[in-house]
């Protein structure tokens, strides 16, 4: 006999979002922690969006904690920038590898070649590209191979070297890869999975099915998900309170929805489109649990878009997260400024 789904509903599915992200209370300073905030990778597409990810995670977030050494720079899931655990690279790399012979082998050969030319050394990449006669851009997908890494800051360009291969079979990668997912996205399915992942439909719902002994079903508000078994107990316990206030960056694991998951974090499609237009995409504010609004910065200056009327407790802790960002390179105090 099939087993029940649990029903989960919107407030549910956040909560237990928010608790597996460790956005409802800070963890405190160290590798563990940055490790946890990084479970599922932080992308870093955006300059420094992996430093406010980790700084709405982690206590004590400070300027450089993004180059910690237990952190490493690749182009991950999706060839976006990712910041993620380096005892964990290969997961967030091997785990994205093609299943088809044509695009491990361009991974594979690519890889030989970097490694070739490089010799040890830190090149950036557009140098690479002109060695090696191909489109820098190309050299993303080498990285599939966990053999290299990245430094990338947003103001100049990527350095790239090579490391040795990682200690791991691919397809296990991909398991790990996919558990991750459903611990910092689930509830959901193996279609956002292989989205997510840049994989594709089949070798997502592979992992998914793989997987299907240590997962369990549940029914949201958008249809049946699926979410790790051992994750069940915290779905169903008791809402916890949340954080005042975070200011998450675009591409936050939290705000990476696409689909029909969207209308799960933001029901009204008008703010939908704020949130995610067709350019560059803001930040999210996040008030008592739930996306309040958006925020952008220029310099010093923070600009925050409020979708309902605060109290001034609410701008209150939306100023206080506004001062404590670990902003590289600023000068003076940040200021909110609040477009109502």
């Amino acid at each position: 006999m099939t087993a029940p789904r649990l029903g989960l509903s919107r407030a549910q599915v956040l909560a237990f979002r928010r608790r597996a992200g460790a956005l409802d209370e800070r963890l405190p300073p160290g590798a563990p922690s940055l490790r946890r905030a990084a479970w599922a990778g932080l992308q870093d597409s955006m300059p420094r969006a992996a430093l406010l990810s980790l700084h709405a995670r982690v206590e004590g977030t400070g300027p450089t904690a993004w180059e910690h050494p237990s952190l490493v720079q690749l182009w991950g899931p999706r060839f976006n920038v990712f910041v993620v655990p380096e005892c964990d690279l290969a997961v967030f790399s091997l785990g994205t590898l093609p299943d088809d012979a044509r695009g491990r082998a361009r991974a594979e050969h690519l890889a030989r070649d970097v490694a070739t030319l490089l010799k040890g050394r830190r090149v950036l990449h557009g140098e690479i590209g002109r060695a090696l006669g191909i489109d820098p851009n190309r050299i993303r997908y080498a990285a599939a191979t966990g053999t290299v890494l990245i430094r990338w800051d947003g103001a100049r360009q990527t350095t790239v070297w090579t490391v040795p291969p990682p200690e791991m079979d691919a397809g296990q990668a991909r398991l790990e890869l996919a558990r991750r997912y459903l611990h910092i996205y689930g509830p959901t399915t193996s279609e956002a999975f292989g989205r997510w992942a840049g994989t594709g439909a089949q070798p997502g719902a592979a992992a998914f099915e793989a997987l299907q002994p240590s997962l369990a079903p549940v029914r949201t508000p958008l249809g049946d998900a699926w979410i790790l078994a051992d994750d069940e107990a915290e779905c169903r316990a008791a809402a916890r309170a949340p954080a005042p206030a975070r200011l998450l960056p675009s591409g936050d694991p939290f705000l990476l929805s696409y689909g029909a998951d969207r209308d799960l974090l933001v029901p009204d499609p008008h703010r939908q489109g704020v949130l995610w237009p067709s350019r560059v995409w803001p930040g999210g504010v996040l008030v008592d649990g739930d996306i309040a609004g958006t925020w952008r910065r220029a310099d010093a200056v923070l600009t925050v878009e409020p979708w309902r009327t605060l109290t001034r407790a609410e701008r209150d802790a939306v100023e206080a997260e506004a001062r404590s960002l670990p902003l590289p390179g600023l000068e003076g105090r940040v200021t909110v400024r609040w477009q109502d």
